[in-house]
């Protein structure tokens, strides 16, 4: 689940924290932050007990961010991991699991700290996030594991988009998006890193029709990317990080009928959503 654009500074989890559960936040941080934070906690007023306090720091020349925890009018003693991925000005995704022992917390696609719990996770119901942050979206989901595949219900339409978050890896050869349907693959997306092309395909009952190939992969390996693939009434727009990077004309045009999604490659996929 998404929740686009959501209220600032406040806002509930849905369905409250269990283990295995992934939180993600996808915003900017705007030019002139000196600190931020993005806390867990429970309940929405100002003196709620905060089970998690994750607050990038830039004050000093040398980013770095800072863990803790606020419980009965107090924090506790503090940890903080230096180098911080999250960059002024950038986009940026940060993904809290929750596990039995702790929150493991990673920022585009880097794992920065296992943080054990000093609140019961079943207290905590709520997002407190920094005016500094343009925030984009949260989402709650399981991890994501490549290859990934996911149903799209009722089909493609006109207006539909499918937007996915992730970071190739450093020593990433492909990325590859399918919509599929029953009887092939409506759209192909293919990044080959080596070639620095793009291949642009469609296929039913296992033959291929003419690519479509273009040089420059829109992806840097080991930076985070946004992929936003519209559905339009004749083709479909590629969007990557806000910019369009190519479009491809409906071959098969029964849309409703396109109802799968996959994601392979060596990347670590953030989040999906369709």
């Amino acid at each position: 689940m998404a929740i686009y654009k959501p209220t600032i500074p406040v806002t509930s989890i849905d369905g409250g924290l269990r283990e295995g559960k992934s939180v993600i936040i996808i915003g900017w941080i705007l030019p002139d932050a000196n600190r931020l934070h993005v806390n867990l906690q429970c309940g929405s007023d100002s003196e709620a007990d905060i089970a998690l306090h994750v607050s990038p720091r830039y004050e000093n020349g040398s980013p770095n961010i800072v863990y803790n925890t606020y419980k009965n009018g107090s924090w506790g003693s503090e940890q903080s991991t230096p180098d911080s991925p999250i960059i002024k000005g950038k986009l940026f995704a940060i993904e809290i699991l929750v596990t039995k022992e702790a929150y493991k917390i990673s920022a585009n696609g880097k794992h920065l700290m296992d943080y054990k719990h000093r609140i019961p996770i079943t207290k905590v119901n709520t997002i407190s996030l920094d005016q500094n942050i343009k925030l984009e979206f949260i989402g709650y989901q399981n991890s994501l594991v490549v290859p990934y595949k996911t149903l799209i219900n009722g089909g493609l339409q006109p207006g539909s988009s499918i937007l996915i978050f992730g970071v190739p890896n450093t020593d990433s050869k492909r990325i590859e998006f399918n919509l599929r349907h029953r009887y092939g693959i409506a759209f192909h997306y293919l990044c080959l890193f080596d070639e620095n092309v793009v291949v642009r395909n469609t296929s039913e009952n296992g033959k291929w029709e003419a690519e479509e190939r273009s040089r420059g992969v829109p992806f840097i390996k080991g930076q985070l990317f946004q992929v936003k693939i519209s559905c339009n009434r004749g083709y479909y727009d590629v969007f990557v990080n806000g910019q369009q990077a190519h479009t491809y004309k409906h071959r098969f045009t029964k849309l409703e009928d396109i109802d799968v999604f996959e994601v392979y490659g060596q990347l670590q996929l953030i989040f999906v959503h369709v």
